[in-house]
């Protein structure tokens, strides 16, 4: 057994211990779901920095954005700008929203919807949209696992089965105190891992000038606008807001918000969560790294790059550069970061069936304990559910399932940040809405051969390249508007569950 393998196989058992013994840290009754799915609304400002952080930047993270930038150059740069914007809304309406869920007990955004606007089919759709855009997203979890066993000489599907047995297992046992308590496990690796990157790897290739005079200058600039266009700049601009706005309407992202102990740890966040944006834009330059490295022409890494393509070249360049222990702590950070955002993932989706459909629609009068029970099993399906995805599907389509995640949640946007702030949107405007928004942005995504998410705009003779999310969001708007000012006036609504004092 190699140094790296004996390392990862380490890393990973004391990290699975973790997620067992989690079940008796901060110890409530794991038979409410508020419990078992929110680690009861107790977590203060430091565990909630490495919950979200090991949500938010997961191990796809660690893996697509340097690919990017090996494969497409500066575009994939996008990834830094966009987790910047993100935080000053966090912190602006997130703690809005936190309030109003603990005064309600809500657990998911559909809750807040269905009392907001007293519609049961807008929180389904709200609900459903959470859960097939997630989906993809845990598989994705999945692939970055598969990609550093790759790297290890481990292939096959038994590995990838039995990574998912340890994460359903401690899962179900645990709920949200598992990945919580893993998280700052994960972050250290991965924080020691960086650092070793930005340091000993540019050392070998000659320092950061010599990596970035090798790069071709086609991917280190974004292209120009011209006359009729306005190029990859405007693709660039309108990818990192819509990731941005479409980011925190995630279901495992708001999981983490709704876990916080007071709205005050959410603003303390939001402030030092940036911290993980610098660490991603060194992630970034390892894709030039790997470039100016040539990993890609390196016989030992051709079986790793037909496989995975682009994704592979972090691995390549980590068993190029470092001794093999070292290698097995930077996979082992690879493949941790996969759990914790896979975990929480799958307790958001679970959460979501559990009280919005299940509850809603199957078993109205279902107890606390058998409810928490059914979000158990249905964490169970959805891992299983991504474990289908990641074994029946080569990892180029899974990869583009994922593209259409953003696309489909930020359609949420209207229903749930604008209504923290106003109830004029009709409850059926939204609802229509919100079909337009999905409709039009997969008829993008498919008019691009289901590759791309960046749809060309002509307006007035000018070609935009916007990011289909963006521009099917401002279709949904614009239905939900002007549809609420008539039925605003003609159609009956619903009373409001919240009250004003709770969004203070």
């Amino acid at each position: 057994m190699s140094a790296a393998l004996a390392v990862f196989l380490v890393l990973f058992a004391a990290v699975t211990l973790l997620g067992f013994v989690a079940s008796r840290w901060r110890k409530g009754d794991l038979s409410q779901l508020h419990e078992w799915g929110l680690g009861g609304r107790r977590f203060g400002s430091v565990i909630v920095w490495f919950l979200l952080g090991g949500d938010l930047y997961t191990a796809y993270t660690f893996i697509a954005v340097p690919a990017l930038m090996f494969g497409a150059g500066a575009p994939g740069f996008f990834a830094v700008p966009y987790t910047i914007m993100v935080y000053p809304l966090m912190y602006a309406v997130f703690p809005r929203l936190w309030s109003v869920a603990r005064a309600n007990g809500y657990v998911t955004a559909a809750d807040f919807v269905r009392g907001r606007f007293g519609s049961g089919t807008l929180a389904l759709a709200v609900a459903v949209t959470g859960i097939v855009a997630t989906m993809p997203y845990i598989a994705l979890q999945l692939v970055g696992i598969e990609v550093v066993l790759a790297g290890l000489g481990i292939h096959g599907e038994w590995p990838l089965i039995i990574a998912f047995g340890v994460l359903a297992a401690y899962t179900y046992s645990a709920g949200l105190r598992a990945p919580a308590m893993i998280a700052v496990v994960k972050d250290i690796l991965v924080y020691i891992t960086i650092l070793a990157a930005v340091i000993v790897i540019p050392e070998q290739l000659g320092g950061y000038g010599r990596i970035f005079a090798s790069i071709p200058a086609s991917k280190l600039l974004l292209a120009g606008a011209t006359a009729r266009s306005l190029g990859s700049q405007a693709a660039y601009a309108t990818l990192a807001l819509g990731s941005a706005l479409a980011l925190l309407l995630y279901p495992h992202a708001l999981t983490g918000v709704l876990s916080s102990a007071s709205r005050d740890v959410i603003r303390r966040n939001a402030v030092v969560l940036p911290a993980y944006s610098l660490a991603l834009g060194l992630i970034a330059l390892l894709g030039y790294m790997a470039l100016s490295a040539g990993v890609q022409s390196m016989p030992a890494h051709a079986a790793g790059f037909k496989a995975f393509g682009a994704n592979y070249a972090v691995p390549a360049l980590f068993l190029k550069a470092f001794p093999s222990w070292f290698v097995g702590v930077a996979f082992a950070a690879i493949a941790i970061g996969a759990l914790v955002p896979a975990a929480i993932m799958s307790i958001a989706c679970a959460n979501l069936f559990t009280r919005n459909i299940y509850r809603e629609y199957l078993r109205p009068k279902c107890t606390p304990a058998h409810e928490s029970q059914v979000a158990k099993a249905t964490s169970l399906l959805v891992k299983l559910g991504a474990l289908v995805f990641v074994l029946a599907l080569p990892a180029q389509y899974t990869i583009e399932l994922q593209l259409l995640g953003g696309i489909l949640i930020i359609q949420t946007l209207p229903s749930v940040l604008l209504g923290l702030y106003t109830r004029r949107l009709h409850p059926y405007a939204l609802l229509a809405g919100w079909l337009v928004g999905i409709c039009s942005g997969i008829g993008m995504w498919a008019a691009l051969g289901f590759a791309k998410t960046t749809y060309n705009l002509v307006l007035f003779g000018t070609t935009i390249p916007c990011y289909a999310a963006l521009s099917s969001l401002v279709l949904n708007l614009l239905v939900a508007v002007l549809l609420s000012a008539v039925l605003n006036v003609t159609v009956s609504r619903t009373s409001d569950a919240t009250v004003p004092s709770q969004y203070r």
